[in-house]
């Protein structure tokens, strides 16, 4: 398919593509220390490219998947990368699943962002070694059971959804759930 066939258009499978790919440029953040997603704005009759974040007419507008990955990562970028491995290595799609990990000095949190590409949920099992963590959280969940779906003029159906969860002990046991992007903040006591 041409990109610029209008219907090229971001969908959740793109979106959670590029989420599992931002776990690597954070982890790498010593090596890239900025990126940028272009084009940014595409109007619904006159458009260059069609993977732009968000699309507009003359009365309307909506942000895709893509923008919202996007802003979930800019909004949790953390101050300090830390390690999160699975049997002592980095979680780079072991079993689907991405991972990062970042504390935040400025709000005195742990940012841990997971992105799990496979079609069934899975549990996580973080242990934080040497913090001391509140016995709450807040999650942001963003997330599709299609990969297919997107977002349009009227329908915003894939958005982030924010819920509390509680750590058990020293641990993050958090339920991701399948073809999702979850960013968990953690303040540390």
């Amino acid at each position: 398919m041409a990109i610029a066939s209008p219907d090229n258009k971001n969908n959740w499978d793109c979106a959670l593509a590029e989420a599992a790919f931002m776990t690597g440029l954070e982890r790498n953040a010593e090596v890239v220390n900025m990126t940028s997603y272009a084009p940014l704005f595409a109007h619904e009759e006159g458009w260059q490219w069609t993977p732009d974040l968000i699309w507009f007419n003359n009365l309307q507008t909506y942000a895709t998947p893509n923008y919202y990955v996007q802003k979930l990562y800019g909004n949790n970028a953390g101050t300090d990368l830390i390690a999160i491995t699975d049997k002592g290595k980095a979680i780079t799609g072991q079993n689907g699943m991405f991972a990062t990990a970042v504390i935040d000095k400025a709000t005195s949190e742990i940012i841990i962002k997971v992105v799990n590409t496979t079609n069934k949920a899975q549990k996580t099992d973080i242990a934080v070694k040497g913090k001391k963590l509140s016995k709450t959280g807040k999650i942001t969940t963003l997330k599709s059971d299609s990969l297919e779906a997107e977002n349009g003029f009227g329908k915003d159906v894939i958005a982030p959804k924010e819920s509390t969860f509680t750590l058990g002990s020293s641990k993050i046991d958090v339920e991701v759930p399948a073809q999702a992007l979850i960013i968990m903040r953690v303040k540390i006591k």
